[in-house]
């Protein structure tokens, strides 16, 4: 069968990469996509946000299996729209329609739910533009700093403030309510601090049943010792050495069992990848967000340690027959990526510097391309976030040192990435 993946991220080409392993997939084809390459794998030139255009794609190629990577055309409507097509009604579709997609596109929506349903999460309350003088006394009002200030819509990972004193979190406020993140900011969550340490839970879901896939941690900090600005990500290791039997019993049952429950309950058709991105609090996890598709750079970390054959479960979710596959499991290895980025990224950065990679791909060290454009000898960036590095091997110190050895045979101009992936994890193993 001939698969489409949309997005132009390594996310999408990590995806790609995985299903493209599978026996039963003849192509797949990347929309945009980059300038990474990849055996049984090509781009094509289409606005994934145009359903029509999107929808003609498929017809045209005889797509059978669609895989939406990112999160704008999910919470735009597309799955709506594809479903609503009758030439289209054999299509295998891997993402949440427009209602479920707001588990990430309105954190509001997403708080209302966990509470509505007794899922851990921080206490927050939100606030419209119109509200500033509520939200003031609001943080006045607040125990204790620090003070956590989200963008209410989809702002690329960057829409939250973490801020030290009441002073900053009121000029915090005012320039999220002056626009700082546009239209996303139109209401924003002031949530009480969560602390500890962050991790990631993926799961596949057909609506019914759901299949954990391998646990990641990833750093959204610029600075090396999470400092700095917040980013899409700057990195991720996979699997979670403090993620052991009782924490994760502790997530099934009041995190990721609540939310599948809660989604049937309300009547929510959820189909596709679910994040859950969590704190562990004294050893008890609590939800600080949801996203309604696989994170980035996480997804370049957790697709190479699925062991097996990863499409049958992507084609169970239209009949939610999820329950009835084969789980492909996960390798023992420890992946451990690391992103390059340019240098200025989160902020103003240039772009057309050219990317010179030397060394060849293997099962054990494998270059994630997202923000290029090009090919063959002339690799140009054209994003933030250039490519990552992902390694394999036992144990998170031998992944660490094969991965930075990988990067150093990696250049372009005003290039920039982390020296301490994975370093605080170290401890844990």
């Amino acid at each position: 069968m001939k698969a489409l993946v949309l997005g132009s991220g390594g996310r999408e080409q990590a995806i790609a990469w995985k299903i493209a392993k599978s026996p039963l997939v003849s192509e797949v084809i990347i929309a945009p996509g980059n300038a990474g390459t990849f055996l049984k794998t090509r781009n094509a030139d289409l606005d994934i946000n145009d359903a029509d255009a999107v929808a003609d794609f498929l017809t045209k190629e005889a797509v059978e299996l669609l895989v939406v990577g990112p999160e704008q055309p999910l919470v735009g409507g597309l799955v709506d729209q594809l479903l609503a097509r009758p030439e289209l009604s054999d299509l295998h579709i891997v993402g949440p329609t427009r209602e479920a997609a707001q588990m990430e596109g309105s954190k509001d929506f997403a708080k209302a739910f966990m509470q509505r349903h007794g899922i851990p999460t921080a206490k927050y309350r939100s606030f419209t533009s119109d509200e500033r003088e509520a939200a003031l006394d609001y943080l006045r009002n607040e125990e204790r700093a620090p003070y956590v200030l989200k963008a209410d819509g989809l702002a690329a990972g960057k829409g939250v403030l973490i801020c030290q004193t009441l002073e900053e979190a009121e000029e915090g406020l005012d320039s999220m309510l002056g626009g700082k993140f546009g239209h996303s900011a139109d209401t924003i969550l002031i949530e009480t601090c969560l602390t500890g340490i962050e991790c990631s839970v993926f799961v596949l879901t057909d609506g019914k049943s759901y299949r954990i896939l391998p646990t990641a941690k990833d750093y959204k900090r610029i600075g090396e010792g999470d400092t700095g600005l917040n980013t899409g990500g700057m990195g991720a290791v996979s699997p979670v050495p403090f993620i052991d039997d009782e924490f994760m019993t502790k997530v099934k049952e009041r995190i990721i069992e609540p939310t599948i429950r809660g989604l049937a309950e309300d009547e929510i058709d959820y189909r596709g990848f679910l994040y859950f991105g969590l704190m562990n609090q004294d050893g008890d996890p609590y939800v600080i967000e949801y996203n309604c598709r696989m994170g980035d750079p996480e997804t370049q970390a957790v697709m190479p340690r699925i062991a097996g054959d990863l499409v049958p479960s992507l084609l169970a979710l239209r009949d939610q027959s999820l329950a009835d596959t084969e789980n492909p499991g996960e390798i023992e290895e420890t992946a451990l990526t690391v992103v390059a980025a340019m240098k200025g990224y989160p902020e103003s950065y240039a772009k057309g510097a050219q990317v010179i990679i030397y060394g060849e791909d293997s099962d054990d060290s494998i270059v994630f391309h997202s923000g290029t454009t090009g090919g063959g000898q002339d690799i140009r960036s054209c994003g933030g976030r250039v490519f990552a590095v992902t390694a394999l091997d036992r144990g998170i110190m031998r992944a660490r040192k094969r991965a930075y050895e990988r990067m150093m045979m990696t250049c372009f101009d005003d290039m920039y990435y982390r020296h301490d992936i994975g370093k605080d994890l170290v401890e844990y193993e």
